[in-house]
């Protein structure tokens, strides 16, 4: 592609992407369309010849576009949000252009500078401990999602076992980890990867709130550990993907750090919050922590892929992950000064993903940040009075965010058409969760263009809705 084709074609997928976002609420939230239905409108082998771009973007519009769930609607509530911004968009096609590969601090130094530095901002900004900065002991990465996150956590948490480093053989059938009922599946994806298996997994029962209870989870460890196995790792949420409920980390901390148990917080949609000093609370006790993480592709404006994953002693991380092979080898790295990423994540390779942090920070500010966040918010708390206030629904969860759970006072069956229905209509888009075997709907607020009346007119419908399934 020539130079004068990339300008061409890129202010008309600029121009695209703004007149998308423009007509946003003109799209069905969910895309309907049915199982191989986008295939079978594909060539069955790749084309001999070069076709045009005309051609190939009037193939995204008739084949793709329809296949596609709109998450940046601000009819969206479901799962967790997965923000975008103008400024973070822009920031990935300045990335993309440039093509870097920063696995080292050689092969682009602005690139891991620029991510140390962001990461120490976030950590002013949030309010975490000061041990979590680049110039302390520990330092930050970002990975492309907590699931890695957790799993970087995890295997620094087995190397740094006495028993693991004295026999590396057979040890990892007495290791075991610890982690909510209600936490989120890649912690028992990690521990499958990392040779441990799902049995030396223990879920440890919620309370009335759905939060882990401290004293289940030190049963089962002195159970584990009277049985002769090696408590190596425990796994604490700030903001559950069920129901954001938030695990005591302030008696969870102390027994960890007690039996020398490496302690995972994550905190991937509650953390953003934090940059609010009201929000600041959800942050307490993470001195105790080993590591945390928290994904600002979530709730703070910057798009898919960015999860920031601090450690509490840098050495844990990079002598888990460090491979030094003859042909990575630099005078940079030989002085002990730099940074090299890819010792601290699974994969070598890594994009340029501190610039679209750099892009919404500066762009938005602090204070724009805040004010986004306390808006969800505020939206949320008026949704869970209105829930609270009706004959016919009632909330499930405690809503200290940005997501209501509840349902409506019928069974199961009735719940899940109502979602069903709900998500049919092309309207909206919620998920659900289930709750000591309750069925209830989950509605999440947190979408970078959701405002007060796509609120309210999710509520109305979700009332008309209900109303109409009565009655047939």
């Amino acid at each position: 592609m020539k130079s004068d084709q990339f300008r061409r074609y890129g202010h008309q997928l600029i121009d695209q992407i703004a007149d998308y976002i423009d007509h946003l609420e003109d799209y069905p939230v969910q895309s309907h369309i049915k199982p191989g239905d986008i295939r079978s409108q594909l060539p069955p082998q790749a084309p001999e010849h070069s076709e045009s771009f005309d051609a190939i973007l009037s193939d995204f519009e008739n084949i793709i576009m329809p296949g596609i769930t709109h998450w940046q609607s601000p009819n969206f509530f479901g799962y967790f949000p997965a923000n975008h911004s103008g400024p973070s968009i822009l920031a990935e096609l300045l990335s993309a252009g440039l093509g870097v590969q920063g696995m080292l601090w050689l092969t682009s130094p602005a690139a891991t500078e620029l991510e140390t530095h962001m990461l120490d901002w976030l950590i002013d900004a949030l309010g975490l401990p000061s041990f979590f900065k680049s110039t302390e002991s520990g330092g930050g990465v970002i990975q492309d999602s907590a699931s890695s996150a957790v799993l970087c956590a995890l295997l620094s948490a087995r190397e740094r076992s006495s028993q693991w480093q004295s026999n590396h053989l057979g040890i990892q059938q007495h290791l075991v980890a610890y982690t909510s009922a209600h936490a989120h599946s890649s912690v028992e994806k990690a521990i499958r990867i990392a040779g441990i298996g799902s049995d030396n997994l223990r879920l440890i029962a919620v309370d009335e709130n759905h939060a882990m209870r401290a004293d289940a989870l030190a049963h089962a460890i002195k159970t584990d550990q009277q049985n002769g196995l090696l408590p190596f790792f425990v796994c604490a949420t700030i903001g559950t993907t069920s129901t954001t409920a938030i695990d005591p980390v302030n008696t969870i901390g102390p027994f960890c750090k007690q039996h020398d148990i490496w302690l995972h917080i994550d905190a991937a949609l509650a953390g953003s919050a934090a940059i609010c000093p009201e929000f600041r609370w959800l942050h307490n006790d993470l001195h105790y922590a080993d590591s945390y993480c928290f994904n600002p592709h979530k709730w703070l404006l910057t798009n898919f892929d960015c999860d920031c994953f601090y450690v509490k002693q840098r050495s844990n991380l990079t002598q888990t992950l460090g491979v030094n092979p003859e042909y990575l080898k630099n005078t940079a790295t030989d002085t002990g000064k730099v940074f090299d990423y890819r010792d601290w994540q699974i994969p070598l390779g890594r994009r340029f993903r501190s610039l679209k942090l750099w892009f919404v920070i500066r762009f938005y500010g602090l204070e724009g940040l805040r004010s986004h966040i306390r808006n969800h918010v505020e939206l949320s708390q008026q949704f869970s009075e209105w829930i609270d206030a009706h004959p016919d629904f009632e909330l499930m969860a405690p809503n200290p965010l940005n997501l209501i759970c509840f349902r409506h006072r019928s069974d199961n069956i009735f719940n899940q058409k109502l979602l069903e229905t709900l998500n049919a209509s092309g309207e909206c888009f919620l998920t659900h969760t289930q709750l000591n075997k309750i069925y209830a709907l989950r509605v999440c607020i947190g979408g970078t263009y959701t405002r007060k009346q796509h609120v309210q007119k999710l509520w109305q419908l979700i009332q008309k809705t209900s109303q109409t399934l009565q009655t047939t």
